[in-house]
Protein backbone atom coordinates (compact mmCIF):
# COMPACT_ATOMS: atom_id res chain seq x y z
CA UNK A 1 0.00 0.00 0.00
CA UNK A 2 1.30 3.45 -0.77
CA UNK A 3 2.06 5.99 1.98
CA UNK A 4 0.31 9.46 1.63
CA UNK A 5 2.20 11.83 0.69
CA UNK A 6 3.12 15.00 3.30
CA UNK A 7 5.05 18.12 3.31
CA UNK A 8 7.63 19.71 5.33
CA UNK A 9 10.31 22.54 5.47
CA UNK A 10 13.55 21.08 5.23
CA UNK A 11 17.09 22.36 4.77
CA UNK A 12 18.54 20.31 2.18
CA UNK A 13 21.94 19.61 1.03
CA UNK A 14 22.77 18.33 -2.32
CA UNK A 15 26.47 16.93 -3.23
CA UNK A 16 28.86 15.57 -5.51
CA UNK A 17 31.96 15.15 -6.80
CA UNK A 18 33.55 17.51 -9.43
CA UNK A 19 34.64 16.24 -11.97
CA UNK A 20 33.47 12.52 -11.32
CA UNK A 21 33.30 11.29 -14.89
CA UNK A 22 36.68 12.64 -15.84
CA UNK A 23 38.61 10.90 -12.67
CA UNK A 24 36.73 7.53 -13.56
CA UNK A 25 37.59 7.76 -17.19
CA UNK A 26 41.04 8.17 -15.38
CA UNK A 27 41.05 5.28 -12.92
CA UNK A 28 37.45 3.96 -12.74
CA UNK A 29 38.23 1.35 -9.42
CA UNK A 30 40.64 3.60 -8.08
CA UNK A 31 38.25 6.37 -8.23
CA UNK A 32 35.14 4.13 -6.80
CA UNK A 33 37.35 2.83 -4.24
CA UNK A 34 38.58 7.09 -3.15
CA UNK A 35 34.96 7.50 -3.72
CA UNK A 36 33.63 4.91 -0.93
CA UNK A 37 36.79 6.31 1.23
CA UNK A 38 35.55 10.13 1.27
CA UNK A 39 31.68 8.43 1.65
CA UNK A 40 33.05 6.63 4.91
CA UNK A 41 34.67 9.70 6.18
CA UNK A 42 31.88 12.38 5.29
CA UNK A 43 28.95 9.97 7.09
CA UNK A 44 29.96 10.42 10.86
CA UNK A 45 30.26 14.55 9.87
CA UNK A 46 26.81 14.05 7.99
CA UNK A 47 25.49 12.82 11.39
CA UNK A 48 27.02 15.09 13.80
CA UNK A 49 25.76 18.08 12.23
CA UNK A 50 22.29 16.15 12.07
CA UNK A 51 21.92 15.28 8.73
CA UNK A 52 19.89 12.04 7.13
CA UNK A 53 21.60 10.93 3.85
CA UNK A 54 18.00 10.16 2.19
CA UNK A 55 19.51 8.83 -0.89
CA UNK A 56 23.19 8.38 -2.97
CA UNK A 57 23.24 8.26 -6.65
CA UNK A 58 27.12 7.16 -7.93
CA UNK A 59 29.51 9.87 -6.84
CA UNK A 60 25.86 11.98 -5.47
CA UNK A 61 24.20 12.57 -2.33
CA UNK A 62 21.07 14.12 -1.10
CA UNK A 63 20.96 15.15 2.88
CA UNK A 64 18.22 16.28 5.28
CA UNK A 65 18.24 18.33 7.84
CA UNK A 66 15.97 19.89 10.61
CA UNK A 67 18.32 23.76 10.76
CA UNK A 68 19.77 25.28 7.94
CA UNK A 69 22.51 26.41 10.33
CA UNK A 70 23.54 22.35 10.60
CA UNK A 71 22.99 22.03 6.55
CA UNK A 72 26.14 25.32 5.96
CA UNK A 73 27.94 24.00 8.92
CA UNK A 74 28.03 20.09 7.48
CA UNK A 75 28.86 21.34 4.32
CA UNK A 76 31.86 23.51 5.58
CA UNK A 77 32.81 20.44 7.42
CA UNK A 78 32.54 18.90 4.46
CA UNK A 79 34.76 20.76 2.11
CA UNK A 80 37.39 21.14 4.76
CA UNK A 81 37.20 17.24 4.91
CA UNK A 82 37.90 16.85 1.00
CA UNK A 83 40.65 19.66 1.64
CA UNK A 84 42.81 17.05 4.13
CA UNK A 85 42.30 13.99 2.15
CA UNK A 86 43.17 15.53 -0.72
CA UNK A 87 46.61 17.40 0.70
CA UNK A 88 49.55 15.32 -1.30
CA UNK A 89 46.95 14.21 -4.03
CA UNK A 90 48.24 15.50 -7.43
CA UNK A 91 45.63 17.91 -8.57
CA UNK A 92 43.97 15.58 -11.42
CA UNK A 93 43.36 13.11 -9.11
CA UNK A 94 41.65 15.26 -6.07
CA UNK A 95 37.90 14.86 -4.71
CA UNK A 96 36.54 18.13 -4.86
CA UNK A 97 33.21 17.95 -3.30
CA UNK A 98 30.33 20.85 -5.10
CA UNK A 99 27.67 21.28 -2.13
CA UNK A 100 23.99 23.30 -2.61
CA UNK A 101 22.27 24.05 0.15
CA UNK A 102 18.21 25.12 0.33
CA UNK A 103 15.76 25.59 2.96
CA UNK A 104 12.94 24.72 1.36
CA UNK A 105 9.52 22.88 1.10
CA UNK A 106 9.79 18.80 0.22
CA UNK A 107 7.11 16.31 -0.82
CA UNK A 108 7.71 13.19 2.05
CA UNK A 109 7.26 9.82 0.52
CA UNK A 110 8.37 7.43 3.11
CA UNK A 111 11.47 7.97 3.58
CA UNK A 112 12.20 9.74 0.44
CA UNK A 113 12.25 13.42 -0.19
CA UNK A 114 11.19 15.17 -3.67
CA UNK A 115 9.99 18.30 -4.78
CA UNK A 116 10.91 21.87 -5.71
CA UNK A 117 13.27 22.41 -2.40
CA UNK A 118 15.14 18.90 -3.43
CA UNK A 119 15.24 20.62 -7.37
CA UNK A 120 16.77 23.81 -6.29
CA UNK A 121 19.63 22.99 -3.60
CA UNK A 122 20.39 20.17 -7.07
CA UNK A 123 20.71 23.47 -9.24
CA UNK A 124 23.22 25.22 -6.62
CA UNK A 125 25.06 22.41 -6.34
CA UNK A 126 25.64 22.28 -10.30
CA UNK A 127 26.24 25.89 -10.52
CA UNK A 128 23.19 27.45 -11.40
CA UNK A 129 22.10 30.80 -9.98
CA UNK A 130 18.28 31.10 -9.12
CA UNK A 131 18.15 34.13 -7.28
CA UNK A 132 19.70 37.74 -7.56
CA UNK A 133 22.65 38.84 -5.60
CA UNK A 134 20.35 40.98 -3.19
CA UNK A 135 18.41 37.71 -2.22
CA UNK A 136 21.83 35.54 -2.04
CA UNK A 137 23.20 38.55 0.20
CA UNK A 138 20.33 38.77 2.72
CA UNK A 139 20.39 34.89 2.66
CA UNK A 140 23.80 35.09 2.98
CA UNK A 141 24.31 37.47 5.70
CA UNK A 142 21.11 35.66 7.95
CA UNK A 143 22.98 32.60 7.68
CA UNK A 144 26.48 33.53 8.18
CA UNK A 145 26.15 35.01 11.98
CA UNK A 146 25.43 31.59 12.92
CA UNK A 147 27.97 29.55 11.42
CA UNK A 148 31.76 29.95 12.78
CA UNK A 149 34.01 30.54 11.20
CA UNK A 150 32.83 33.08 8.72
CA UNK A 151 32.89 31.62 5.57
CA UNK A 152 31.69 33.45 2.35
CA UNK A 153 28.25 32.13 1.24
CA UNK A 154 28.28 34.07 -1.87
CA UNK A 155 31.14 32.85 -4.71
CA UNK A 156 34.49 32.88 -4.90
CA UNK A 157 36.96 30.09 -3.68
CA UNK A 158 35.48 28.26 -1.04
CA UNK A 159 32.05 28.81 -1.30
CA UNK A 160 29.40 27.04 -0.69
Amino acid sequence: MKQPVGRRLAAILAADVAGYSRLMGLDAAGTAQALREHRAAADPLIAQHGGRIVKTTGDGVLIEFGSVVGALQCAIALQRLATERNAGCPSERRMEWRTGVHLGDVLVEGKDILGDGVNIAARLEAGKVLAGPTSRASSASAISRRISPRRSLMGGSGAI
